[in-house]
């Protein structure tokens, strides 16, 4: 049991997958690997998961890693965030594994709730949420738009209980690595959304946590275009068995 186990004994992976971000990556990982050092109590590290970035994001990505110890590059020859997540996150031995964006539009004051609601309070999922009445959001009216419109199309869908899919905020546990991610069939943005219809469905606890959120107005994600690859994959996981 983790909730028994000293901090020390407690492994905790935060994984940062990146397409071509040379811009950001040296500012993001730096300020994500002082939170750590300053607040997390467990033996974490840093995954930079580069999958198939075309600048210099991978030679970046191995800088940092002999400058912190703590920080381990990991490289894919393919594109995909969920495909990045999916091979990072099996490759760990991590107890608990996590992600978020590389803008950290997620204030990281959120990183220890969503790794304790798993270590100390025994869900399988933890995801930061913009959708709860506690949280913090600034973002422009089309992807706030988008964003309230496709969770609730999950909503109306699968009755699910969690309240934020997409957001890049989420933390799950070793047994759900081993279970439920070889199960996912998705390899881009909406690996998020199935792995937590797959939970529900099979019957995993999942805490939503409070984030502040700020939206990134430099972020290359192109939203109509992954919100409509994500309305597809709803209705493939709504008629699968």
């Amino acid at each position: 049991m983790l909730s028994q186990a000293t901090p020390s004994q407690v492994r905790v992976d935060a994984v940062v997958p990146v397409y071509n971000e040379q811009e950001a990556l040296v500012d993001s990982v730096t300020t994500l690997h002082g939170y750590l050092a300053e607040h997390c109590p467990y033996d974490w590290h840093i995954v930079i998961a580069d999958n198939a970035s075309t600048d210099r994001t991978w030679a970046i990505a191995q800088e940092l890693a002999a400058r912190y110890p703590r920080v381990r590059p990991f490289h894919l020859d393919q594109k995909g965030r969920g495909r990045a997540l999916r091979q990072s996150w099996t490759a760990s031995d991590a107890d608990v594994v996590s992600y978020m964006d590389v803008d950290l539009s997620t204030d990281l004051v959120a990183f220890m709730p969503l790794i304790d609601a798993i270590v100390k309070d025994g869900y399988e999922i933890a995801i930061g949420s913009r959708l709860m009445r506690e949280s913090n959001v600034t973002r422009g009216p089309k992807r706030e738009f988008i964003s309230r419109c496709y969770n609730l199309i999950i909503k109306l869908m699968f009755w699910h209980g969690f309240s934020d899919a997409q957001c890049g905020f989420k933390a799950v546990s070793r047994r759900v690595v081993k279970e439920l991610v070889p199960l996912v069939k998705d390899q881009a943005w909406f690996f998020d959304t199935e792995l937590l219809l797959l939970a529900e469905r099979k019957g995993y606890s999942i805490q939503d946590i409070p984030v502040t959120w700020v939206d990134d107005p430099g972020s290359t994600v192109k939203i109509t275009n992954t919100a409509w690859e994500d309305l597809k994959g709803l209705v493939r996981v709504r008629f699968s068995r």
